[in-house]
């Protein structure tokens, strides 16, 4: 009888635990070995793993995948090799007075896990699957991947190159569809990290806690942009353009909608369009512009726009060669804006995920802060503006899981940052050393020593005046 996908990855977790609990304690070697080769995975095959990308989304730049799927997450490998001799030395911490005086020790070890389990998502299907686990394998675990059957083609290839490069007992590659990811989701793992919608996130929660798995969940929202009266237009304009349009908006921390002083729309307005006229002078047949990921994705992104026409907004279509998209079945949507947009409408009630761009205007900062702080915490925040003062307003006044100032998206790039999400945008994280204690446990380690502390400090009965002495001294 075949094996059935759920009895394949309970033996592939039961190998990888097995293995990995019989090689304790692991040299830092093996670490490195597995992150070298998971590196050179991908710099050997990276025009094949862009070239699949482009097959799976049906047109996306080569460049842009071997830039964002590739390169960024060789970058992330290369920080985990430099830095994780550090992050793995145990730390020594303080014992109360007088216990170091008398030979006590403490100390925090970051030890592996185990088994981490990973499902990753489509808009950068290899960057955020590799990306965690650069940092997986820093921390000493071993990882089974489940990535995403929207990308099919590429999700293929990692499973093929993943076994020339790695045992089963290393890593593991999972293919399927969403019956697999669910059943994937509520396997026993020391650790799972899935990077998708809120309202799959909040299932994917629900089924690890069934085995009480700790999660890291890197989920979306609807990332603002804050325009301060003090930003420079053109250029604030040409950044989110360049963010909004990157990958045709399909980024989780792409800028979901602008904010502006309303005094300011039109000039604000036409910054974005300007620039993206200028990066994208063509759309339908552009090589550097990506599709829409499936007929389901673009289908509902046309019906956001339809939403927000009937119930008022203005729609401005950034088309600089009048295409025509009507007769295509490329699934190319041009950058939209949608103006006099009101909160019932779609287009401000869930992430887009796609090259549509609502604007709401303030009349002052405080009214903008107020509307971000009105609705779920974002993934990302976004400041535009040399006002230092207003500046400090809206990133002491707001809660996000990561702000970039005078640009969009880019926190994400620094290495030594952690990334994630805050409330419905996420929780845990990953980059930095943060992303290393994520995957490791920190381990709680007491020396006591040869006297005997209990009796000396009075807490040994029978209980006596020593006893009250020493009661009276640590409530003093």
């Amino acid at each position: 009888m075949a094996e059935s996908k759920r009895d394949e990855m309970e033996r592939i977790l039961k190998l990888q635990r097995s293995v990995f609990t019989a090689n304790r304690p692991e040299e830092m070697s093996k670490r490195v070995d597995r992150i070298n080769r998971a590196l050179t995975l991908l710099k050997t095959h990276a025009e094949e793993f862009a070239k699949v990308m482009a097959a799976d989304f049906g047109s996306r730049s080569i460049q842009q995948s071997i830039l964002t799927d590739i390169a960024a997450t060789v970058s992330v490998g290369q920080y985990s090799l430099k830095n994780m001799s550090k992050w793995t030395k145990s730390e020594k911490r303080k014992v109360q007075f007088p216990l170091g005086l008398l030979g006590a020790k403490a100390e925090v070890r970051y030890e592996p896990k185990g088994v981490v389990g990973i499902l990753s998502p489509w808009n950068f299907p290899v960057n955020l699957a590799f990306s965690p686990l650069m940092q997986i394998f820093a921390a000493g675990n071993r990882a089974m991947i489940k990535p995403s059957e929207f990308t099919e083609r590429t999700s293929l290839l990692m499973a093929e190159l993943v076994t020339e490069y790695f045992t089963p007992d290393e890593l593991a590659v999972v293919t399927g569809g969403p019956e697999v990811a669910a059943e994937f989701s509520s396997l026993p793992f020391d650790h799972l990290v899935f990077t998708g919608s809120t309202p799959t996130g909040r299932r994917v929660m629900e089924a690890a806690s069934a085995n009480l798995v700790p999660v890291t969940l890197e989920l979306g929202g609807k990332s603002p942009v804050f325009m301060g009266r003090s930003a420079d237009l053109t250029r604030a304009g040409e950044r989110i353009a360049l963010g909004k349009m990157m990958n045709a908006g399909q980024i989780c921390l792409s800028p979901d909608y602008m904010i502006v002083p309303e005094d300011m729309e039109d000039e604000a307005i036409a910054g974005v369009s300007n620039a993206a006229s200028a990066m994208y002078p063509t759309v339908l047949h552009n090589d550097d512009y990506a599709s829409i990921v499936s007929d389901r994705h673009f289908d509902r992104l046309q019906e956001v726009v339809a939403d927000a026409r009937d119930k008022g907004a203005e729609v401005i279509e950034v088309n600089p060669a009048n295409e025509d998209f009507s007769n295509t079945n490329a699934r190319k949507m041009p950058l939209t804006i949608l103006r006099n947009v009101e909160d019932g409408m779609l287009a401000m009630q869930e992430e887009l995920f796609g090259p549509v761009l609502p604007v709401k205007t303030y009349r002052n900062i405080d009214e903008a802060i107020d509307y971000v702080n009105a609705n779920d915490r974002p993934l990302g925040l976004y400041y535009f503006g040399e006002d230092k003062a207003e500046q400090e307003q809206v990133l002491t006044r707001t809660i996000s899981g990561g702000v970039t100032v005078n640009d969009v998206i880019f926190h994400i790039s620094m290495d030594d940052l952690p990334f994630g999400g805050v409330g419905p945008s996420g929780m845990g994280s990953y980059h930095g050393v943060e992303g290393f204690r994520e995957f490791s446990h920190a381990r709680s380690v007491y020396h006591q020593p040869k006297i005997d502390i209990a009796k000396l400090g009075g807490f040994k009965p029978p209980y006596g005046k020593a006893t009250d002495k020493a009661l009276a001294g640590l409530l003093k």
